[in-house]
């Protein structure tokens, strides 16, 4: 008896597969004769269908959208990976609007946004490394500037980068650090620490009139490093003049012209720049760096705003520096996320002197 009640449960259970799949194989037969009986299935959804190719355009020229109107370029290319969230929009209207044509076209943005971005959503970190780097910046309103300080050092990082340091709040990071970093600059709004010793400590003049980033040599057992830190102005999104980012951008111009100067083969950037780097008012910086994230990151490692990140304007730059790994740090009482990196102090012929 229990033979056969096992056997009528199989058989049963088998029935019922086959019940399910045939269900879904008549459904599918509907859906595909609908499509294939539908003489209109090529000439509905043409506006949708104008939509997709122009959004690919948009994604694969968005260094020719120009910047005399409101900065329309740089804004586009801040937030340019979000562009394949209409992607999926498109096809799913595709589909309820029963469009040959707009689901061919919807292959365009889709091809164009994988070309763009697919490398970021593979995992490229490597292992090894001789230094690791983070920054952060604190924001000057910071309601726990200890807990973030002990959240920052938690992180391991050999040199430490912190931005918008408001001056009352200094000795409270000197202090909280102090057990894990021997060594400190801070000049304006923007401090280092180190493990290593740091030499050569000077004001980065980018234009502003008051001091928002620094040089500074870290002496590490490998190689000394040029570090500089920098915190771009603000920008901000206006309905009356667009994206305003003119004083962020006279400032990228004077930073990379500082690091265009730089006579150490090593250098790391580390530092809030207020803008992406897709975006090409940075061109002056990201166009002699490399940035970590893009190099051996995990993901778009966004960092702004921490409580819902949708841009990744933290950035960790290098040059004549081999980055191994890049990724995010927890959220900590700043409205930005910290960021780290780990890279090679790789031998070079240069003069380190």
């Amino acid at each position: 008896m229990a033979q056969q009640a096992y056997v009528t449960e199989t058989a049963d259970g088998g029935s019922q597969d086959e019940h399910r799949g045939n269900r879904l194989r008549r459904t599918a037969h509907r859906f595909l004769d609908r499509w294939r009986d539908d003489p209109r299935i090529w000439r509905r959804g043409i506006v949708l269908a104008v939509f997709a190719v122009v959004l690919s355009l948009g994604m694969a020229l968005h260094a020719h959208i120009p910047n005399r109107i409101g900065n329309l370029g740089s804004l586009t290319e801040t937030f340019l990976p979000w562009a394949g969230l209409f992607v999926p929009v498109l096809l799913i209207l595709a589909l309820l609007r029963r469009s040959a044509t707009a689901l061919i076209a919807v292959l365009l943005p889709a091809a164009t946004w994988l070309h763009l971005f697919g490398g970021l959503l593979t995992d490229k970190a490597g292992t090894g490394g001789d230094l690791t780097v983070a920054t952060h910046n604190v924001n000057a309103d910071n309601p726990d500037p200890v807990g973030t300080a002990r959240d920052v050092a938690a992180a391991g990082a050999d040199v430490l980068a912190l931005e918008e340091l408001k001056a009352s709040a200094v000795p409270v990071y000197r202090q909280a650090l102090a057990p894990t970093y021997k060594y400190h600059a801070v000049k304006g709004t923007v401090g280092l620490w180190s493990k290593y010793p740091i030499s050569s400590v000077q004001a980065v003049d980018i234009r502003l009139g008051w001091t928002r980033a620094l040089r500074a040599t870290v002496i590490t057992p490998q190689a000394p490093v040029a570090v500089y830190v920098a915190h771009m102005p603000s920008v901000r999104v206006k309905m009356n003049a667009g994206f305003t980012a003119q004083q962020r951008d006279q400032s990228a111009d004077a930073l990379g012209e500082a690091i265009a100067d730089e006579r150490l083969p090593r250098v790391v950037l580390l530092g809030d720049l207020n803008g992406t780097m897709n975006d090409r008012s940075l061109n002056a910086v990201t166009s002699q760096m490399r940035s970590t994230q893009g190099a051996v990151g995990n993901g778009f490692g966004f960092s702004w705003p921490a409580s819902f990140p949708l841009a990744r304007i933290d950035q960790i730059m290098v040059r004549g520096v081999e980055p191994v790994s890049s990724w995010t740090l927890p959220r900590t009482s700043s409205d930005h996320l910290p960021v780290a990196a780990r890279v090679k102090l790789s031998p070079s012929t240069q003069d380190d002197s």
